[in-house]
C-alpha cells in the first residue's frame, strides 16, 4: 500500500512540512508505504506554542466534554479499523493478529478507558488538622484538599514497536486530565499517529489541543523537548535517548515520564511447570519479533531444569513460522529496519565470541529474499558478565543462564542496569511471591507474562522514571495542589 504525502497537524490545521518528506518503508517488503513530513524546528516550536495557547481553555473544559471527545475518537478509530490496521501493519511489520488485536484495538480501547478516566475524581480530602496557636496564627482546625491539576503542555515521544497503543497510552490520559499535547512519533512508523490525529480532529478536539510533528532524524524530537512552551515530556524508547532527554528537562525542571529499556529476567525455579515457562518466555521470539521492552529475554533457570528448558525452548522456536506478516500462519514477522536487523545479528555474533552456544537460530532466514527478518535465536551456556546477557538486544533473541539456588537466582536477576518487568515461575506460589518481592523491578509476573492493565507500569533503575497505565497514567499527567482553609 502507498499513502498520499502526509502533512503535519499543527493548531488544528494540516500544514506542509518545511523540510519536505521522507520515505516510510515496509519492513516486510522494503517498499515505500508513504511519505512522512519532515518538520522544521520552527514548526515544532509553532506546535508547542499552539498547545500553550489552547491549554488555558482546554484545561477548564468540563470533564464530561473531554470524555465525549475521547469516546467519539475511539468510535472513529473503530470505524476505520481495517484501514488503520493495514497501515499499522505496513509501516511496523506487525503480523495481522498483532496489528489488529494489539495495535489498533488496544489504541482505541485506551481512548475509551480515558474517556472514563476524565470523569474520575480529582479531589481527595485530607484529614483535618488541629493547630495550636503560635507564630503561624491562632489555634484552629484546618481542612485540606489534595487536588490534581493538569501539568500543561506535554510532549509525547512515542516508540516504533506499537504505533497505536503507545501513542494512545500517552495522548488519551494527558487529554483526559486537561493537558494539551505535542506528539512526536517514532520516525519509522509515524503515519498511524497522523490517522489518530485525524480521528481526534473529526471527534471535535479544539485547535491546538493535539499537534503532531515528525522527522526522520533527531531535530524534531529535540525541539519538542527543549521548547520553552513544553512543561512535561513523556518518552518511550531507549535508555540512552531517555538520559539525553532527562538532561535537557533538568535544565528547566520539566516534568518527565520515562518508559525506557528492559532486560526482563525470567527466574525459573526447580519446581516450575516447564511448559508454562517455555510458553511465556517463547513470546519473546514472536511478539513484535522480540521488539518489546517487557519481554523475558534473560532466562535464569535452576540447574535441575536447565536441560529440559533449553530443549523445550528450542522446540518452541522451531514451530514459529517466520515470514510475510500478512500471510496466514506467520508468527514472527520482520524487525523494524535493516539497521536494526544488522544490530541484532551483530549481538548474536558477539554472543558466539563471548562463548555462548547458539542452540537455534543465528542465521538470516531466506537471505536472498526481501524484508528485515531475524530467526528466533536461543543462546545457551551464557554467564552474567556477557554483553548479550547484560544489554538490551530488542529482537527475537533469548539468553539462558543457569543458577544453583534461590539466593543466586535472585542475585543474578537483580544484577542488571534494568528493572522494568521480571518473571518468576514456581509450582509453589508462596515461594514465587517470596522471590518476587525481592526483585528490583517495577513489575513481576508470577507464572504468567500477562498484565493487569489497571496496575502501575514503569521501571526501577535505568528502566525509567514514573508510572502510568490505569488511573496511574492520570496521576502521571497531573500536578498535586494542596488547598487549605480554617474550619
Amino acid at each position: 500500500m502507498t499513502t498520499p504525502p502526509q502533512r503535519l497537524f499543527i493548531d488544528g490545521e494540516w500544514s506542509e512540512p518545511a523540510g519536505g518528506h521522507y520515505e516510510v518503508i515496509d519492513p516486510a517488503t522494503e517498499e515505500v508505504v508513504g511519505l512522512a513530513p519532515e518538520a522544521s524546528r520552527a514548526q515544532v516550536y509553532e506546535a508547542a506554542a499552539a498547545a500553550r495557547d489552547a491549554f488555558a481553555t482546554w484545561s477548564r473544559t468540563r470533564p464530561e466534554e473531554r470524555a465525549a471527545i475521547l469516546d467519539r475518537a475511539a468510535d472513529l478509530m473503530q470505524r476505520d479499523f481495517a484501514a488503520n490496521a493495514a497501515l499499522a501493519q505496513a509501516e511496523s511489520g506487525a503480523t495481522t493478529g498483532t496489528a489488529r488485536g494489539m495495535q489498533v484495538a488496544v489504541g482505541a480501547a485506551r481512548f475509551r478507558r480515558y474517556a472514563k478516566g476524565a470523569l474520575e475524581p480529582v479531589e481527595e480530602a485530607v484529614p483535618p488538622q488541629i493547630n495550636e496557636a503560635g507564630p503561624m496564627g491562632r489555634a484552629g482546625i484546618f481542612g485540606a484538599l489534595a487536588v490534581r491539576r493538569p501539568v500543561g503542555v506535554v510532549t509525547c515521544i512515542t516508540s516504533y514497536n506499537n504505533p497505536w497503543a503507545n501513542p494512545a497510552g500517552k495522548i488519551a490520559p494527558a487529554l483526559a486530565m486537561g493537558n494539551t499535547v505535542v506528539v512526536k512519533p517514532a520516525p519509522q512508523d509515524p503515519l498511524s499517529v497522523y490517522r489518530m490525529a485525524e480521528a481526534l480532529a473529526e471527534a471535535g478536539v479544539p485547535a491546538g489541543v493535539v499537534n503532531v510533528v515528525s522527522g526522520s532524524g533527531p531535530d524534531a524530537g529535540e525541539a519538542a523537548v527543549d521548547s520553552p512552551d513544553v512543561d512535561m515530556v513523556s518518552f518511550t524508547g531507549s535508555t540512552a535517548v531517555g538520559q539525553r532527554i532527562a538532561e535537557v528537562c533538568g535544565r528547566s525542571m520539566k516534568r518527565q515520564l520515562m518508559e525506557l529499556g528492559g532486560k526482563g529476567a525470567a527466574v525459573v525455579l526447580d519446581d516450575a511447570d516447564v511448559d508454562s515457562a517455555v510458553a511465556g518466555i517463547g513470546t519473546t521470539f514472536s511478539f513484535y519479533s522480540g521488539q518489546i521492552c517487557t519481554a523475558p529475554t534473560r532466562v535464569l533457570v535452576q540447574r535441575a531444569l536447565h536441560d529440559a528448558l533449553v530443549e523445550k525452548l528450542t522446540a518452541y522456536a522451531g514451530y514459529l513460522a517466520v515470514g510475510d506478516p500478512r500471510a496466514q500462519g506467520t508468527v514472527v514477522g520482520p524487525v523494524i529496519s535493516a539497521s536494526h536487523r544488522d544490530r541484532i545479528e551483530a549481538y548474536v555474533e558477539l554472543g558466539r565470541k563471548e562463548g555462548a552456544r547458539v542452540v537455534t537460530g543465528g542465521e538470516r532466514p531466506d537471505p536472498t529474499g526481501r524484508g528485515f527478518y531475524v530467526a528466533p535465536t536461543l543462546l545457551a551456556d551464557c554467564t552474567n558478565d556477557m554483553r548479550v546477557v547484560r544489554e538490551e538486544i530488542f529482537g527475537p533473541v533469548v539468553v539462558v543462564v543457569p543458577f544453583d539456588d534461590e539466593e543466586e537466582g535472585i542475585a543474578l536477576a537483580n544484577d542488571s542496569d534494568y528493572g522494568l518487568i521480571d518473571y518468576v515461575w514456581s509450582g509453589d506460589v508462596a515461594r514465587a511471591f517470596r522471590v518476587a518481592r525481592r526483585l528490583r523491578a517495577g513489575g513481576v509476573g508470577v507464572n504468567t507474562i500477562g498484565r493487569n492493565m489497571e496496575a502501575p507500569f514503569g521501571g526501577f533503575k535505568r528502566s525509567g522514571v514514573g508510572r502510568d497505565v490505569g488511573s496511574y497514567a492520570l496521576h502521571a499527567y497531573s500536578e498535586l495542589q494542596a488547598i487549605v482553609w480554617p474550619g
